[in-house]
């Protein structure tokens, strides 16, 4: 059972059905239990960091999802949910009166996305991913049999700045260069939505099926 951590995200639902059409059993839960006991588990997300952060801490969550990072299980964090991954968030900086804390699990801070060159934020619709080589050698098992430079969907106005280049899995560029993708060991996050990227999107989909099933 694939675990959808349940916190009142708005793409809960997208998520859930896509891991479905795919014939994986995905459950929405902000249960820890069941959300520790699962197969794998997914931290889906969408709208404003401090929110969602917000949101973690009232349901009790945010030490669930430490622990299930920690546990060795498969672990996807999406969008929001990938940024959430790591220490901080300028985002709501001014009102905040300083970033505003993240999970802590990957070094590095979410900034705002300055693509410059007359480019619109948020950056909203397809782009490419690119593949850099990581240092242990390999490419990350999510992307195993994509084209190169595939096209996937972003909607976000924030984006991912890690500190270790080793977990960075890919990256784009949209008027500058960034991080989009991290993979280390069996725990992944995509600034994308794969749930929303067509066949690309289902395919990394059955990767991490794949990564679950130990295939």
């Amino acid at each position: 059972m694939i675990a959808i951590i349940d916190y009142e995200a708005g793409n809960l639902r997208s998520v859930q059905k896509a891991f479905e059409s795919i014939g994986a059993d995905a459950r929405l839960t902000d249960d820890r239990a069941e959300i520790l006991s699962a197969d794998a588990v997914v931290l889906p997300g969408v709208g404003a960091y401090r929110d969602c952060m917000d949101s973690l801490a009232r349901k009790k969550l945010q030490d669930t999802v430490r622990a299930a990072v920690k546990s060795g299980k498969p672990f996807l964090g999406i969008c929001l949910g990938f940024q959430m991954l790591f220490d901080e968030s300028e985002e709501h900086a001014a009102e905040n009166g300083g970033n505003v804390p993240g999970l802590g699990l990957f070094s590095g801070k979410v900034r705002r996305l300055e693509p410059g060159n007359g480019l619109k934020v948020p950056h909203m619709g397809w782009n490419s991913l690119l593949f850099p080589e990581r240092p242990e050698g390999g490419g990350c098992p999510l992307f195993a049999g994509l084209p190169e430079k595939p096209f996937v969907y972003f909607v976000h106005s924030f984006c991912v700045e890690a500190a270790d280049p080793a977990v960075v899995s890919a990256r784009t560029t949209y008027g500058t260069s960034f991080d989009v993708a991290l993979s280390s060991g069996v725990v992944f996050g995509t600034q994308f939505h794969p749930e929303k990227s067509g066949d690309v999107g289902l395919a990394i989909l059955r990767n991490f099926m794949k990564v679950v099933h130990g295939i």
